[in-house]
């Protein structure tokens, strides 16, 4: 008797950070067991920011909730999850600190790097995947914004992922310090065997533009053979993103990496109305080698993205078009039938 053949999944690397890194990571999981989470490390708030300053440790918060996005779904694990998530309440020195947080800088000092600490948890949490950091170290954003002097023709330089994320200013630009760093192997790897990238949604200019600015990490990306998707925000965000049209969104990518190009620029199709828009969308994603796919993504009434729609709008991906953007580009010497 001759079993189905078993068709395995794309293998998917994700970039991004916090809850929009989560979002891509609850849908990505519904198309693979193979998924990679690759985190900014830039993140000097909060908790993540107290054991950053405190301990020297790559600011673990974000790492954490790429953690929980991808942690398996059974009762014992959910209770792991739950408390991994958990944050101290009450006004002592603990108050404000999630569990988790604490758990993967304790694991990083006992183990001795990050990236072991994310693999003894991802056992833990029976990940199939794997949660890795953009960098070993941790980095910091710089940006120039304009808006704040009398002379709206000046810009200021701001530091800090918070001061960035909530400048009352117009983000013109940022950059990482150092302004070199090193990229994590593991995750140029990742990139390297994948079908399929995802990059986005989330804070543009400190949570997605980032993964750009780390010179290997682009590199790798404008040498991968994996389809790449653009996710789009759902709504500009008050603070670094307030009046961007989607448009505006992929020329400040442009802007930052002129030498990439992606292959999708998924766009929730409320969130852009029929007209010229769209057509100002289009032709800016045509810049960066990119169709555009419309699709309804949100949770009803957010601003959140829908793990299940958006899944289904990645996975429609393999059928659009007849020519090559058909399928996903495949890595020579390994199978993935079902995206081909």
């Amino acid at each position: 008797m001759t079993g189905e053949a078993i068709v395995p999944g794309p293998v998917v690397t994700a970039l991004g950070g916090g809850h929009g890194l989560f979002a891509t990571l609850r849908a990505a999981r519904r198309l693979s067991t193979d998924v990679t989470a690759v985190v900014t490390v830039a993140d000097d708030g909060g908790s993540s920011g107290r054991l950053r300053s405190e301990l020297g440790v790559i600011p673990p918060g974000d790492l954490r909730m790429a953690l929980a996005a991808l942690a398996a779904d059974e009762p014992d694990v959910r209770t792991w999850t739950e408390t991994l998530q958990h944050r101290f309440g009450g006004t002592g020195a603990l108050a404000g600190h999630s569990v988790g947080n604490l758990i993967l800088a304790g694991l990083t000092e006992v183990l001795g790097d990050t990236v072991s600490a994310l693999d003894e948890m991802s056992r833990v949490l029976r990940i199939q995947g794997r949660v890795l950091p953009m960098s070993p170290i941790p980095l910091a954003i710089e940006a120039d914004v304009g808006g704040l002097e009398s002379d709206p023709r000046v810009s200021r330089c701001i530091r800090g992922q918070v001061a960035v994320a909530t400048t009352p200013g117009k983000v013109r630009r940022v950059r990482l310090l150092p302004s070199d760093p090193p990229a994590c192997p593991d995750a140029l790897d990742a990139i390297e065997r994948s079908d399929l990238v995802l990059l986005g949604p989330g804070s543009w200019f400190s949570s997605v533009i980032p993964h750009v600015l780390v010179p290997e990490q682009l590199q790798a990306l404008i040498q991968s053979r994996a389809r790449k998707a653009l996710i789009l925000n759902l709504a500009a965000e008050p603070g670094e993103t307030a009046g961007f049209s989607a448009e505006r969104h992929l020329h400040v990518l442009s802007q930052h990496a002129p030498e990439l190009t992606v292959d999708d620029v998924i766009v929730d199709s409320s969130s852009v109305p029929d007209g010229s828009e769209r057509e100002h969308l289009c032709r800016a994603a045509r810049r960066l080698g990119a169709a555009v796919t419309y699709a309804d993504v949100a949770e009803p009434g957010t601003a959140t993205h829908h793990a299940g729609k958006l899944a289904a709008a990645l996975d429609s991906l393999r059928a659009v078009g007849a020519g090559e953007r058909s399928a996903f580009h495949s890595t020579p010497g390994r199978e993935s039938t079902s995206w081909q």
